[in-house]
């Protein structure tokens, strides 16, 4: 039995009335995470930086390897991506273009079971507004959506100790697939 099945409108309608009974169970997008991996330091890591920073309008960062992979000639320390963290208005700018560019449709195996939503496009110039550039070329990315509700930050807090959060608070695969229906329009399909 697929999770898209179980969404159905009455469990639909229950969450939504949670969430109209106590503002602290809302969710909201904490972040967006947008990767471009492109193995081994070239002269692509350069081109992939500036694309991030056209497409979100944010200053991205290089990532290392981690570790030493030689079947790809990676050296650990090596810059192997980019990587920018959007968030507020950014985020939800960003995510219009991506559900766009997916046509308003996301799969539930996207969903993990802690509410994140992790998507790849395969080419960026299928984004609206993103012209093919032959100097620049043709790069695919991840988005990695965080959804979270309110009072989550004690989890991470440095003053007053970290705190654990009960899992009747964390979000759940079913609240993060209604809440992106409701908020952006997102239609949920089947496996």
């Amino acid at each position: 039995m697929s999770t898209a099945a179980v969404l159905t409108p009455d469990v639909e309608k229950k969450i939504i009335e949670k969430w109209n009974s106590n503002p602290m169970l809302k969710p909201r997008i904490s972040k967006v995470t947008v990767n471009i991996g492109v193995g081994a330091e070239t002269d692509r890591l350069p081109k992939a930086l500036k694309v991030l920073e056209e497409l979100t309008g944010a200053k991205p960062v290089p990532r290392r390897a981690k570790k030493t992979i030689k079947d790809f000639n990676i050296r650990k320390g090596e810059n192997i991506a980019a990587i920018v963290t959007l968030r507020g208005d950014k985020a939800r700018n960003f995510l219009r273009k991506v559900f766009e560019t997916l046509g308003y449709r996301l799969k539930a195996s996207y969903f993990d079971d802690y509410g994140n939503v992790s998507v790849g496009i395969k080419e960026h110039i299928h984004m609206p507004g993103v012209r093919y550039d032959p100097e620049i070329g043709v790069f695919g990315m991840d988005v990695a959506i965080t959804i979270e509700r309110p009072g989550y930050r004690i989890v991470r807090r440095k003053r007053c100790r970290k705190r654990r959060i009960p899992r009747r608070h964390r979000v759940n695969k079913l609240e993060a697939m209604v809440f992106l229906k409701n908020e952006f329009g997102v239609e949920i399909v089947g496996e």
